[in-house]
């Protein structure tokens, strides 16, 4: 399938696109459309497909959706973000949504009803509602929150009218915007049966529909199987990869590895990213800002869906601050700053893009030590051998490369494996074997 040949793009909508923090329901500016500027920036990067955080009308910061149908009026007119699917589909660029079905905000159709009718509305059943308590916001009844947040009112997943509520807007996505995907915010929480039941009824409009789950932990299989998704966050990968540098201890991502690819998830898609809307930026994260570009080429080079969320590839910085709001991790842009490291990911982009080995080979760990790190990727007939180095010193590395030279697919340099093979300090050799 095409997700799992491609680099992805993650852009948290509201904030890149300097919407205001609250909607007050009237569209002044076509902000979506800000996106066109980066769509030819995108192409040249090698990015395959963009993951857009969500776009529709909601209270706040997206995830409090108060319409599935109609585009923020912060971002402007459905027809805008249809202009922008078009874009991006002419430069061979797929798009997924975020699909935030587990709950609504408060200013949702249904539960402004159900707070203006109580009893007698009609949408009391799309809510898990006690009228003999209150809540937070002194409503005059209780209703669950997910996990404790009353301004995201929890759905009634059970109840055919919200199930074919939420189908016809998935139905609507596809139709009208010609999306390719969803990611499911909070998986986690979400019934296995109705992320099976919704997987299943956007393939039927089409088959190589991508859907992806919000995992935060791990040993969560049933997620393919039961829930009939093609792809989990990889949360655990995620932590290995920057903490393996931190810590200089390469056997602890090489392990999350072993496990991810010959134990919980044999056979399965990951996807991969080295930060997101929720998290520190990688670099603000990594100790060492020097092995930023080696941090990428690891993502980049190992088995799984790449993600680059909007600007680290530019090196922007970010960190949670607890009790705030995440927008530090949200900055807004008017235009790509591309500068040395963008220029060297998107070498590797394309690297991984033109070579099956990279994109889609098998994995095979061929040296493993604190500070580096080999291994083999094998497709096709292709066989392309990784070797990592992040210590400060060079590092004369002996293992099996079962050929007696290669080619340095980054410098176009022949390299002889017959005496060792030396790595300089801080590097990353991608050899393409004969």
């Amino acid at each position: 399938m095409w997700f799992n040949k491609s680099v992805f793009y993650q852009i948290y909508t509201l904030n890149f696109c300097d919407a205001p923090s609250f909607n007050d329901g009237i569209v002044e500016e076509h902000r979506i459309l800000r996106v066109l500027a980066f769509s030819d920036y995108l192409k040249k990067l090698g990015i395959k497909a963009v993951y857009f955080n969500p776009i529709f009308s909601s209270d706040h910061h997206g995830y409090d959706t108060r319409d599935y149908r109609r585009l923020d009026e912060r971002l402007g007119h459905n027809e805008d973000f249809k202009k922008v699917v078009d874009d991006l589909h002419k430069k061979g660029i797929k798009v997924v949504l975020d699909g935030v079905f587990n709950h609504v905000g408060r200013g949702f159709f249904a539960f402004e009803d159900v707070r203006s009718n109580r009893e007698n509305s009609r949408y009391r059943d799309w809510f898990h509602i006690d009228f003999n308590g209150n809540s937070d916001y002194n409503d005059g009844f209780w209703y669950e929150g997910w996990e404790g947040h009353y301004e995201l009112v929890k759905l009634n997943l059970e109840n055919p009218e919200v199930q074919d509520y939420l189908k016809e807007s998935v139905k609507f996505w596809i139709e009208y915007f010609d999306i390719d995907g969803i990611r499911l915010d909070v998986a986690y929480s979400l019934p296995r049966w109705f992320m099976a039941m919704l997987s299943d009824f956007a393939r039927s409009f089409k088959p190589d529909f991508f859907m992806v789950g919000e995992v935060l932990g791990d040993n969560a299989g049933y997620m393919f199987d039961e829930g009939h998704l093609d792809a989990i966050t990889d949360y655990p990968g995620y932590k290995g990869m920057w903490s393996s540098f931190n810590s200089l201890n390469m056997f602890e991502i090489a392990h999350t590895l072993k496990r991810n690819m010959f134990d919980m998830y044999r056979g399965k898609s990951l996807l991969t990213f080295l930060d997101n809307h929720d998290v520190d930026r990688i670099a603000s994260k990594l100790s060492d800002k020097k092995k930023l570009p080696l941090l990428f080429a690891l993502q980049l080079t190992l088995p799984g869906i790449p993600c680059i969320y909007y600007g680290s590839e530019w090196g922007t910085e970010g960190k949670k601050i607890p009790g705030m709001s995440d927008d530090s991790l949200r900055p807004a842009f008017t235009k790509s700053e591309p500068n040395e490291l963008t220029e060297y990911i998107e070498q590797l982009i394309h690297l991984r893009n033109e070579h099956p080995a990279l994109n889609s080979g098998q994995f095979k760990e061929l040296l493993l030590t604190n500070k580096q790190y080999v291994f083999e990727r094998e497709a096709e007939g292709e066989r392309i051998i990784v070797a990592l180095n992040i210590d400060d010193a060079p590092f004369v590395a002996h293992f099996n490369a079962n050929s007696g030279t290669g080619e340095d697919l980054l410098t176009n340099e022949k390299h002889d494996f017959g005496a060792g093979s030396e790595l300089a300090p801080l590097s990353i050799a991608i050899w393409k074997t004969e």
